[in-house]
């Protein structure tokens, strides 16, 4: 009997998803386990598994075509059987197509104004004309992947291929760099490279066209003007040219607006320019290492200016005789300094901290209890565990798995803010804040209070080493409930931490001080280590902060109460 296949929910989140690639075609036959398309969604590119035998009888998405959850994509069933009644009896696809419709017929409609508007300055007759059927074009356009959940554009860090290059439909096309990594696109299809968009080091939205393969020789202005965003882009580049021949003479004089190219015939990106005019370097010195010496931002960056350049700076002629002269009657030793600085764009996974935690601040009202834990039982109970235990436990280890018992005592901690409601979240999943090179990461470790020391020690090296190798899934750092920031192995006294949202709470924990203490009556050595609850005043009260850190203070304090 003949059953529908349909789009599956693949993490908490998607609310439709993208047929990357079919791996079978209609008449294949098929197995339980056999993997029948890549599924893109809101996450990553997925493999979607056949859960029954059969025969694929119906593939109802096409390539690159997007579908909302529990919509029908494929029907499987026995050979030659009519699967239409099958079709019929599943409401799901019957309002998918009609969607789907009118996006398309809106689609031209919406985008042949703005169309003929920046065509018609070439050609104001046949821009209204321009209505073409792309489904005919033997090319298939590729758009820049959603590759996380924070992710709103991606970075083209490398290419791989250049315009005119065979590629087949499992070649890795580029390199790029998102919030979160650095990750391959591939372009899912077999025949010519015949365009790129962005360049490397440039940016492109997601669903952005990045490239377009296709069938060598193939005309693709009519995909290029059926995108928008590309669309857009190009207008203005092709326009700045067709300026600048005119107004030859002006190019001298009209030093001011760089980004109109007004320095002839010098081949310069628009960002290598800008970069020039900051740092006041004059383009022409430059040479230019791309394609026909363009000159890029590499170039600007590395360009070392000569003495007549030091000569020509104003304020460094004006300066450094003057110090010169100035020092020279008291015999004082000058020295001649260079100001130099260097600027990095910054890149995906410092844009989404920056947002996220700025939202974090400005939205939730943080408020903060401290408070000082003595460790001397802790310090005792990890040397004899350490004896016998097969993996190093860390201050670390026993922090986390004190939070997870506690947290058990204190739901309120364990919570989460959605505007109209408070989630009292049941299960425990802490997040570990790492830090890498471009900035943190905050890998989980689920259902952390069912786990022994040893098993979390584990799991947060195993963790935190795929965090700077940039091995990390989605699935690793999505859905913490509480987490942990710890500093302690820089020696910080004390810190606090902007909550990492939905979390209600962050702990930051800094190092253990040998300091002087109070033990019954008499000023002792002791090993107090500072922790410090960050709290969403909108979900927790300062009387629940305190119970809360009041519980791990003892539970750390008498450590033998973890293994209870």
């Amino acid at each position: 009997m003949a059953e529908v296949v349909k789009m599956p929910k693949m993490s908490d989140t998607m609310t439709d998803g993208v047929i990357a690639k079919w791996h079978k075609k209609v008449g294949d036959k098929v197995k339980s386990g056999d993997v029948l398309a890549e599924i893109e969604t809101d996450k990553a590119t997925m493999d979607f598994e056949s859960y029954q035998d059969g025969t694929l009888l119906y593939i109802g998405v096409e390539e690159g075509k997007s579908v909302p959850v529990d919509a029908v994509i494929a029907v499987l069933g026995n050979e030659g059987e009519d699967y239409k009644a099958a079709l019929e009896n599943s409401t799901p696809p019957a309002a998918p197509p009609a969607p789907a419709e009118k996006k398309e017929e809106e689609k031209p409609t919406a985008e042949k104004e703005p169309a003929p508007a920046t065509d018609k300055a070439p050609a104001a007759a046949p821009a209204p004309a321009a209505k073409v059927d792309t489904s005919n074009i033997p090319a298939t356009v590729i758009r820049m992947p959603a590759l996380s959940d924070t992710m709103t554009e991606g970075i083209i860090n490398k290419w791989n291929f250049k315009v005119g290059d065979k590629i087949k439909s499992d070649d890795s096309l580029a390199d790029v760099e998102t919030d979160k990594a650095t990750m391959e696109v591939v372009g899912y299809e077999t025949g010519t490279l015949l365009y790129i968009g962005p360049k490397e080091g440039e940016a492109a939205p997601v669903n952005g066209i990045i490239a377009i393969v296709g069938k060598e020789g193939t005309d693709i202005t009519p995909l290029l003007q059926d995108a928008p965003a590309p669309a857009a882009k190009a207008a203005p580049a092709k326009a700045a040219p067709a300026a600048t021949p005119a107004p030859a003479a002006e190019s001298a004089p009209a030093a001011e607006p760089e980004t109109t190219h007004s320095d002839g015939r010098v081949k310069a990106s628009p960002l290598a320019r800008k970069i020039a005019k900051d740092k006041g370097i004059d383009i022409n010195a430059v040479k230019g290492s791309a394609d026909g010496g363009r000159i890029v931002k590499k170039d600007v960056e590395e360009y070392k200016p000569g003495e007549a350049k030091v000569a020509v700076t104003s304020g460094t002629t004006s300066t450094a005789p003057a110090t010169a002269a100035a020092t020279a009657p008291v015999t004082l030793p000058t020295f001649t300094g260079e100001e130099k600085f260097t600027e990095k764009p910054v890149s995906q996974m410092r844009k989404v901290i920056a947002k996220r935690l700025s939202e974090s601040l400005f939205t939730a009202p943080h408020f903060y209890v401290t408070m000082s834990i003595d460790m001397d039982q802790a310090i005792a109970a990890r040397n004899k565990i350490n004896e016998v235990a097969p993996i190093k436990i860390s201050f670390n280890d026993f922090v986390l798995k004190a939070c997870a018992v506690a947290l058990k005592q204190h739901p309120a901690i364990n919570s989460s803010w959605l505007g109209d409601k408070i989630r009292y979240n049941e299960h425990i999943h802490i997040g570990v804040a790492v830090a890498v090179d471009e900035g943190l990461l905050v890998p989980v470790i689920r259902f952390a209070d069912g786990k022994s020391l040893s098993h979390i020690s584990v799991e947060v090296k195993d963790l935190a080493q795929r965090a700077k190798a940039k091995k990390l899934q989605p699935a690793d750092w999505e859905g913490s409930t509480f987490t942990i920031s710890n500093l302690g192995m820089f020696g910080v006294d004390e810190f606090t931490a902007i909550i990492n949202p939905p979390d209600a709470c962050i702990l930051a924990i800094s190092g253990i001080q040998a300091v002087p203490v109070v033990k019954n009556g008499a000023v002792v050595p002791g090993n107090i280590m500072k922790v410090t609850l960050s709290c969403d005043h909108r979900v927790v009260d300062g009387a629940t902060g305190a119970a809360f850190l009041q519980t791990l203070k003892s539970l750390l304090e008498e450590p033998v109460r973890l293994l209870i």
